[in-house]
């Protein structure tokens, strides 16, 4: 029996994807370094489709039919290269290896390049959706080559999650390593998402002294309107649910120390280097950070000054959170999506942000009856330079931007830190700002490193002479 697709690497999510891919009709061939796992997996799920039981490469590879198609579901970095030069050689020319793992994009393009030398075509592919979403149906972000979309993306669209319209989750993402360039800024914008969710809920307790459970019916209510959303539905069960050994709300018996795999922090690297402004994301990365210097925290709050202030809180105060969540979770996908326009500039890409945004509809964490504006506000040639700037945005975001500003003002006066709020409400009056203070740093590296600045009255390059007369010369006079 010949096999449409090899899976290589069947711990939850391989094993996940191959009994998708199964039950939606494809015979798939299984490898795992230990044969267990493979027998395991039949064992269990055997009967829910076609498999062809492998104990080598070599098997897995003679068991597929041409091209073939050998996905890839080991740990990202070292893992993936080992496995890749172990399979190269049993391969021929046109077959297809799949990254389905979190790899760094830059190592996806360096494996695109080498396996295109020898022929072969080496595809990254964004999954998002977690164990469930692998079995059920994740979100799917391939990159590589479009020659290798039209051999492996029936299987793909086959397997991944359906919008509310029918259409597949699951499109062709660009060249080399697009697909997981844009799954890490998926996965950016989840980061901030999380955390100014969480900000939200330190407000509300915090300041308005809501417990838990009441807080579990409000966001009930919010995930019914423009919040609707996949983390907002599930915070609210997390907020809701009771430890069931101390009878203490689920979230007072969890240690408050965020962890993180690692792809928050590749966005936060990648749009430094892209020149991309994602304040949110990062302020979101380095809360997690924090959370976990549990050390540094206890000393500080027996030796650092707060000095609160007393705060009567506005009348309206549970609709201000509302609304300053919602204006900061959109900046966290203008900063998210902005940054895919950096990175298509930069390697050449022809990113769709429409098309993006409709992966995201379904299968993925961020899931959010707002992609379908965001959908919209990309359509067409008149895409606007900035999320924020589309029509539908202008107005919902200038309507929430007064609740936005006592929410923010509320929490530095008692003390509550809310990062991605303000980084977030930063971001938004630095973009509508007429002057911003760079025109002062300008002028500080012209003095100590004669790095010139530009003039607002003149075309040109200058410096001023600042250790002489410290009249200005034009810049081309200093070389």
């Amino acid at each position: 029996m010949s096999a449409q697709i090899g899976v290589t690497g069947l711990a939850v999510m391989g094993a996940n994807l191959a009994r998708n891919l199964a039950r939606n009709g494809f015979t798939v061939a299984l490898h795992n370094r230990s044969v267990e796992k493979t027998d395991t997996l039949l064992a269990k799920h055997g009967d829910e489709g076609e498999f062809v039981r492998t104990e080598t490469l070599q098997e897995l590879v003679d068991a597929l039919e041409k091209p073939r198609r050998v996905l890839i579901m080991v740990k990202a970095g070292a893992p993936v290269d080992a496995v890749v030069d172990q399979l190269v050689p049993l391969l021929e020319e046109g077959d297809i290896v799949i990254d389905g793992g979190n790899s760094h994009y830059q190592d996806t393009r360096r494996r695109e390049a080498a396996l295109a030398e020898k022929g072969l075509h080496f595809v990254g592919v964004g999954v998002s959706g977690g164990e469930e979403g692998a079995l059920n149906g994740p979100s799917i972000m391939p990159g590589g080559s479009k020659e290798s979309y039209d051999a492996l993306g029936p299987l793909l669209e086959k397997i991944s999650a359906k919008a509310d319209d029918g259409a597949p989750c699951c499109a062709w993402i660009g060249t080399d390593g697009a697909g997981h360039f844009v799954k890490m800024v998926h996965n950016g914008i989840e980061y901030a998402d999380m955390q100014v969710i969480g900000e939200a809920y330190s407000l509300l307790r915090g300041a308005a002294g809501i417990e838990p459970a009441e807080q579990a019916a409000i966001f009930e209510e919010w995930n019914k309107g423009d919040l609707s959303s996949f983390l907002i539905e599930i915070t609210a069960q997390v907020l809701g649910h009771v430890d069931a050994k101390t009878g203490k709300p689920f979230v007072d018996v969890v240690v408050d120390a965020a962890g993180q795999k690692g792809t928050g922090r590749w966005t936060v690297q990648s749009a430094l280097d892209l020149g991309s402004p994602v304040s949110g994301i990062a302020e979101s990365v380095f809360a997690r950070g924090i959370s976990s210097q549990a050390a540094q925290r206890e000393i500080a709050q027996t030796t650092l000054a707060g000095h609160e202030a007393e705060v009567a809180l506005p009348e309206g105060f549970v609709e201000d959170v509302r609304e300053a969540l919602y204006a900061s979770k959109l900046v966290s996908y203008a900063q998210g999506l902005d940054m895919l326009t950096s990175a298509a500039k930069e390697y050449g890409w022809d990113l769709k942000l429409d098309e993006i945004a409709s992966l995201w509809r379904a299968g993925c964490i961020i899931r959010a009856d707002l992609l379908k504006v965001i959908m919209e506000a990309y359509k067409g040639d008149q895409a606007p330079a900035n999320l924020l700037f589309a029509p539908a945005f202008v107005e919902s975001v200038g309507k929430a931007v007064p609740a936005w500003r006592r929410v923010v003002a509320t929490a530095v006066q008692l003390g509550i830190p809310v990062p991605v709020f303000s980084s977030s409400l930063a971001y938004y009056d630095a973009l509508r700002a007429k002057r911003l203070p760079a025109a002062v740093i300008q002028g500080q590296r012209d003095l100590f490193g004669a790095h010139t600045y530009r003039r607002v009255d003149v075309e040109g390059t200058f410096h001023t002479l600042w250790g002489e007369d410290r009249s200005e010369i034009s810049a081309v006079d200093t070389h």
